[in-house]
């Protein structure tokens, strides 16, 4: 594996994990993790890599080596977040960014806000999230204050063996060996000899707003920067997204990803085969090749 280097920053006043591959002076790639997971979760990516990139990839606010928030956490905070690392890493450059599923979302949103600080950009299985009715407010700023209420933790497991399993049973195509590297990120030991994830229980509350996909089609359609979204083929996003075609006769089961895609004003779709939602564990040989096809032409 190539090895990483773990930095410690401070991002708008909270102590956070960064992880560094490759030499500082190579052409710079921000990695952004998605929802329960770390910025670890890129190592095999990394080492799918044909070329040198300076790789800088945060644990998010809440996630791994990050500091908690104990006022919840909130999508703006991610891509605020997301500036003060540039700030920190790469100040007065044009940066190449790209995310894994809510990282995905979170480099669309910057790039769509900030688009002179943006060169290129990729999604990883990222394309926003379900569309929501204004009539749906109530309920969900409801069903936010009753969570809030009733705190809920994670349970613990009795070993890194077990947190391993849940990684496969959650990913079947993941092998073991990967899955023993993640779970020594993705958990911690606690001093009974048991293992607690490393995040942060908040990140189970529900959202208390709607979601207005209209609001985000207009930061999309502010984006300069050349864009890819990588889909993968097997991926429960776009059933997920409740946009695609349902009834016999559908054959189209990226119908909705596609509807989406055309706010991306520069944007280019490919899917990968034989993954699914984590493709960058599934395939990262032939999603490492999409990216650097992308990135250095």
């Amino acid at each position: 594996m190539k090895p990483g280097r773990s930095h410690r920053v401070d991002l708008r006043g909270l102590d956070s994990h960064v992880l560094t591959w490759g030499d500082a002076d190579a052409p710079k790639l921000v990695l952004l993790h998605g929802w329960m997971d770390v910025a670890a979760s890129f190592q095999f990516l990394v080492d799918a890599f044909a070329r040198a990139w300076y790789v800088i990839a945060p644990d998010l606010r809440g996630y791994g080596r990050t500091a908690w928030q104990p006022q919840g956490y909130w999508y703006a905070d991610y891509i605020a977040d997301l500036e003060a690392l540039l700030d920190a890493f790469a100040p007065d450059e044009k940066v190449l960014l790209a995310g894994h599923s809510l990282g995905g979302n979170v480099v669309l949103h910057y790039a769509g806000v900030r688009p002179a600080r943006v060169r290129k950009l990729v999604s990883l299985d990222g394309f926003g999230i379900r569309a929501e009715e204004s009539e749906q407010a109530p309920d969900k700023l409801a069903k936010w204050l009753d969570a809030i209420a009733a705190p809920q933790g994670f349970a613990t497991y009795a070993s890194f063996d077990a947190v391993a399993d849940r990684l496969q049973k959650n990913n079947p195509r993941l092998p073991r060996d990967k899955a023993l590297f993640l779970a020594g990120h993705w958990a911690a030991a606690l001093p009974d000899g048991r293992v607690r994830l490393l995040s942060d229980p908040r990140h189970k509350l529900p959202f208390p707003t709607v979601y207005r996909i209209e609001e985000t089609y207009a930061v999309w359609r502010n984006i300069v920067a050349p864009t890819l979204w990588i889909a993968a083929a097997e991926s429960n996003i776009p059933k997920w997204l409740d946009e695609h075609p349902e009834g016999e006769g559908a054959t189209d089961s990226f119908a909705g990803i596609r509807r989406r895609f055309a706010h991306i004003p520069h944007g280019r779709l490919v899917t990968i085969a034989d993954a699914g939602h984590m493709l960058h564990h599934d395939q990262p040989a032939a999603v490492a090749a999409a990216m650097e096809s992308f990135l250095i032409e």
